[in-house]
């Protein structure tokens, strides 16, 4: 049996009186995309910000590739106790931000350069050819001395993908990279978010775009109010959903077609 990549155990968090996650726990598999899915507030950003201890969970365990990552203090108050584990940790887990966040002051290449020379140190030369490589792979090959204010919103989250995959990450996590792009922008991201799967790796999408974890999910969790409340396989989630909630929210937020859900289908038969 494989080992998971992601191990999520038992997490929580909490806001002044608000719980917003209630022992959230599931694994990911290497090769696996996931999409955490579900209404406004039920905790799918702080899931993800809690795995790479952006925020703090108050309590449970993130495990990476095997690794534990380090606690101290008592419940309430816990945080990482290992700065140097913490930092490695995170080189391996990239995040994608749906506000993009590259940094104003640098050109698009050394957005993406600067995360392996800076933490992972790692010879220029060596980081400046796969940039490049990176860059051309999403589109922007010709963007690669451009400051980020002279691009469109589209070009600018593949520029942040690109940043991500610099880190040769173990665990890309893509928190709504699509929703703050007009609609004809997001066709270019998620070409590239597409790509990323078919490559197989090991991805954690939030999003509420549910054409698009039909299309590159293998896994789908619904979240309701800080915790899990069902998970499954894509077509099997969509198609017969058991959760009363669950079919509200598909109802709400449209579901799937059935082209989509016959493509996630076919995909998953053509993977076991």
């Amino acid at each position: 049996m494989v080992a998971p990549v992601l191990e999520v155990i038992d997490l929580h968090k909490r806001h002044g009186a608000l719980e917003v996650l209630k022992g959230v726990s599931f694994t990911a598999a290497p090769g696996e995309v996931v999409a955490l899915i579900g209404s406004s507030g039920a905790g799918k950003s702080t899931l993800l910000r809690c795995i790479n201890m952006l925020d703090v969970p108050d309590q449970g365990t993130v495990i990476v590739d095997g690794e534990a990552i380090s606690m101290g203090g008592p419940p309430g108050h816990r945080h990482p106790d290992d700065p140097a584990q913490l930092r490695r940790i995170r080189s391996e887990i990239a995040m994608v931000f749906q506000s993009f966040n590259l940094w104003s002051h640098m050109t698009v290449l050394r957005n993406v350069m600067e995360a392996p020379l800076h933490v992972q140190k790692r010879p220029r030369a060596e980081v400046e050819a796969q940039a490049r490589a990176l860059l051309d792979k999403v589109g922007l090959a010709d963007k690669a001395d451009s400051w980020p204010a002279q691009l469109s919103g589209g070009q600018q989250q593949r520029a942040a993908i690109a940043r991500a995959l610099c880190i040769n990450p173990k665990v890309m996590l893509f928190d709504e990279p699509t929703s703050a792009l007009d609609p004809e922008l997001e066709g270019e991201v998620l070409r590239v978010i597409k790509l990323l799967a078919d490559e197989g790796r090991t991805m954690i999408l939030v999003t509420h775009d549910m054409r698009l974890a039909a299309d590159v999910a293998d896994r789908v969790i619904f979240l309701h109010q800080g915790a899990i409340e069902e998970s499954g396989p894509v077509a099997e989630v969509f198609a017969n959903p058991r959760s009363a909630r669950l079919r509200q929210f598909l109802a709400a937020g449209g579901r799937p077609t059935g082209t989509d859900l016959a493509s996630a289908a076919d995909e998953g038969v053509a993977q076991a």
